[in-house]
């Protein structure tokens, strides 16, 4: 199985192309364009980089956030339009369930602004604790989603992750391609506040 997989929540984009769990390439961009100026120019020249024809894909997979509330939405609508041109399926997880997917049990923390952190704990690969708001991080087994992009592609780890939901034939689990905003965009927030 080929997997496309891409993460535009977090401050570096990365795409990853994985055949089964074997990396065929990836890449990782920060700079000054917009996730949205960056994405498919960077699914371009992976698949270029890997020979790898767009007919060939069998699966996309992308992370659902938390994070970046734009980048998050470039990221789903990018990848749930490839998937309907090339009439394959989507495997949306959790940004954070990508990353424990590589390091195993742990707390997983994420700045998330305003003085509170993303949070959620996983556990034997199973998700004991959903991403939520959190005003202090506890102490023992957290990792951090700053520290974790430093050294990996969290694409590749999403990719991995759809490998192993796809071969248990998990796909319908995670179709949903609904964001995982945790909590209202700024704007909103303001929004409620006038009312």
């Amino acid at each position: 199985m080929i997997i496309l997989a891409a993460d535009t929540s977090l401050s570096l984009l990365s795409v990853a192309i994985v055949r089964d769990d074997a990396l065929l390439g990836a890449i990782a961009l920060e700079g000054k364009g917009t996730r949205n100026e960056k994405l498919l120019p960077a699914i371009d020249w992976l698949l270029a980089e890997t020979g790898v024809p767009r007919t060939s894909l069998d699966l996309l997979a992308v992370t659902r956030g938390p994070g970046s509330f734009t980048g998050v939405r470039i990221g789903l609508a990018t990848m749930q339009g490839l998937a309907m041109a090339l009439g394959k399926p989507v495997c949306a997880i959790s940004t954070h369930e990508a990353i424990a997917f590589e390091i195993g049990d742990a707390i997983i923390m994420d700045d998330a602004g305003r003085g509170e952190f993303y949070l959620s704990e996983f556990r034997d690969g199973k998700e004991l604790t959903p991403p939520h708001l959190a005003a202090a991080v506890p102490s023992g087994g957290v990792v951090s989603v700053a520290d974790f992009v430093q050294h990996r592609n969290v694409a590749r780890a999403c990719a991995r992750r759809a490998a192993q939901i796809g071969a248990a034939g998990e796909l319908a689990r995670y179709a949903d391609v609904t964001p995982i905003y945790v909590r209202l965009a700024e704007a909103e927030v303001k929004l409620q506040q006038k009312r």
